[in-house]
């Protein structure tokens, strides 16, 4: 199952009517041999792109439901990492979502690709089982 259909099947009951039919594979999980971490990574990006951007699975929410959605999923990204005892990937994620926010409240929406792929390359530097970990 790919990352952004997990995530659909994760989500609350009340966001699944606004899940798209057939979302796409996932930015990041494919990167990555753990599968916790590349769920995770693509459940944080699309609290990221329900907050900032247009999101990859679903569709057709108010904004107040959009940011609350977004905030969801940042917390369930962060809860399954903070339960496998990731620490490391938790400190990483939520640095990353703040710089995103910061990053989007002064304009620079053209930041974040940056900071995501920094981050992503730190979560597969890092991935249990990686040599360089």
């Amino acid at each position: 199952m790919s990352a952004l259909r997990e995530l659909v099947a994760a989500a609350d009951e009340t966001l699944r009517p606004h899940a798209v039919a057939d979302p796409p594979e996932g930015e990041f999980a494919a990167r990555l041999d753990d599968p916790t971490r590349g769920f995770v990574l693509d459940a944080v990006r699309e609290g990221f792109l329900l907050h900032y951007v247009e999101p990859r699975a679903f569709a057709g929410m108010d904004p107040d439901l959009r940011l609350l959605a977004g905030d969801s999923f940042y917390a369930l990204g962060l809860a399954r990492l903070a339960e496998a005892g990731d620490l490391g990937a938790v400190a990483e994620l939520a640095d990353l979502i703040s710089a995103c926010a910061q990053a989007e409240s002064e304009g620079g929406h053209d930041r974040t690709h940056g900071l995501w792929e920094a981050s992503a390359k730190a979560l597969l530097r890092t991935q249990p089982g990686s040599p360089n970990r």
